[in-house]
């Protein structure tokens, strides 16, 4: 990230092993700020910190594809606002015959019926999905 403005800069580097001159570093934070001959704040350092992000499971189905439909609710006054039809998803436990064991899978309920029919390898590898990881 790095941003700049006429008086400030912030970088995303990783902090220096030694201080040098004109530069005050922070234990406590990683954050060093250092000032050119000027005396105005050029660069502001700040230690790389990993984001922390929510894993969230997709709406989506990986052996069909299947994803949320955007349709119109209309109401009475025939008033029409957008909306979000999403897939019927399931967590699922299917026997893989070639496995000799459960695998547990979010699916769509149009998935567990094509499973039932054609099976679960076929499907899978239709998917381009590899059971031997989950």
């Amino acid at each position: 990230m790095a941003t700049q403005g006429p008086w400030l800069r912030v970088a995303a580097v990783s902090p220096p092993k030694s201080t040098e001159l004109g530069s005050l570093t922070s234990q406590l934070s990683g954050v060093r700020i250092s000032h050119g001959y000027s005396g105005v704040i050029n660069r502001i350092t700040l230690s790389s910190v990993p984001s922390l992000q929510p894993i969230v499971a997709r709406r989506i189905c990986p052996f069909t594809g299947k994803k949320a439909n955007r349709a119109n609710q209309v109401s009475f006054s025939n008033h029409k606002t957008k909306k979000l039809q999403f897939v019927n998803l399931q967590y699922k436990k299917v026997w893989w015959e070639a496995g000799k064991r459960f695998v547990k899978l979010r699916l769509s309920t149009k998935a567990l019926k094509t499973i039932e029919k054609n099976g679960l390898d076929a499907v899978a590898k239709k998917a381009g999905i590899d059971l031997r990881k989950k």
